[in-house]
């Protein structure tokens, strides 16, 4: 089943079982995605949706760290809440080691040598660990690896 539809339904189940974090949760997905496709045109891919999913985590991430130095630990509780219910919907993650050996195979394959090399070997990474693993952290790891 595709990504959209599956949300679709799981929103159906929220409100039938009164879950009103999913519900809410799955509503902002939902109209983010529907935003995304009025201004493409077309209907997204399931790569599309994951990277919305990604960006929302972001989101709540940041607004956790806002909280904290607020001293507001309710909306901590509220973001993490949402970023439980959007994790679901990501694809298992991908574990730091296998990411590290596949960061080495690349910069072996494309024989890179040091920190000006970082942009052609992210450009290679991202794409095989497409919703596995964030951005920042394939960036902060490809950095670290050809730093040493």
């Amino acid at each position: 089943m595709e990504m959209k539809a599956t949300l679709e339904n799981d929103l159906k189940s929220a409100m039938r079982s009164n879950d009103d974090v999913r519900r809410s949760t799955l509503r902002m997905v939902l109209s983010a995605v529907k935003l995304a496709e009025v201004e493409k045109g077309a209907k997204l891919e399931e790569s599309a949706i994951i990277a919305i999913l990604q960006k929302e985590i972001k989101s709540r991430n940041e607004a956790i760290s806002d909280a904290e130095r607020a001293n507001r630990p309710d909306l901590i509780q509220d973001n993490l809440a949402e970023i439980r219910v959007l994790e679901m919907y990501l694809p298992k993650q991908m574990e730091e080691s296998e990411l590290r050996a596949l960061i080495q195979s690349v910069i072996t394959e494309l024989g890179a040598t040091g920190p000006a090399d970082m942009g052609k070997v992210i450009k290679t990474v991202l794409p095989k660990v497409q919703g596995r693993v964030p951005n920042d952290r394939v960036s902060l790891l490809v950095r670290q690896i050809l730093q040493s």
